[in-house]
């Protein structure tokens, strides 16, 4: 019981922020992510015995992370809200022209499809290699690299189609 309790303790100060930022990025909500990682981590610890290699561990713990945040919306119904009415506060504020460009990169990503977000979101917020991720999603690695290299052309032509716009305007 003592080795599982000290792996335990091991994976949970390792990957707690990583998981945070995840789940954070999902939901908006840094209760709702709190209360996700929690349960990510009270269902690994039920688990533990089936993580062989510890350098799955994060891969482990963010597919269950996934699981809990799909569980969420079987168990609940939501009233809708739209998304871009609803100010996200970031308190580590770079200046309004930083907040306004993450704001911008926010919105594109929350409007890539899911095949394309879910990828992107795991490089970039999670860290993952093609990989990994290819395990995550339980997909082919050369399809999560096409997935990525789309996902980032759709943000480079958003961007291209901004400055095109704004550049007829200043004119």
């Amino acid at each position: 019981m003592m080795i599982k309790q000290k792996r335990y303790e091991a994976l949970v100060y390792a990957l707690h922020g990583d998981l945070f930022r995840y789940a954070y990025w999902l939901c908006h909500d840094r209760q709702v992510a709190e209360d996700l990682v929690q349960e990510t981590f009270l269902r690994a610890w039920k688990a533990l015995d089936s993580l062989k290699d510890e350098k799955a561990a994060k891969a482990w713990l963010i597919t269950i992370l996934r699981r809990e945040n799909a569980r969420r919306f079987e168990r609940k119904q939501f009233d809708l809200v739209d998304l871009d009415s609803v100010p996200v506060a970031d308190k580590q504020s770079l200046g309004l022209e930083q907040d306004m460009e993450n704001e911008w990169l926010r919105r594109h990503i929350a409007k890539l499809a899911v095949e394309y977000r879910e990828p992107l979101l795991l490089q970039v917020i999670g860290g993952f290699s093609g990989e990994e991720i290819a395990e995550i999603l339980d997909l082919n690695k050369n399809t999560v690299m096409t997935r990525l290299f789309r996902a980032r052309n759709q943000l480079k032509e958003a961007l291209e189609q901004d400055k095109s716009t704004r550049g007829h305007c200043n004119g």
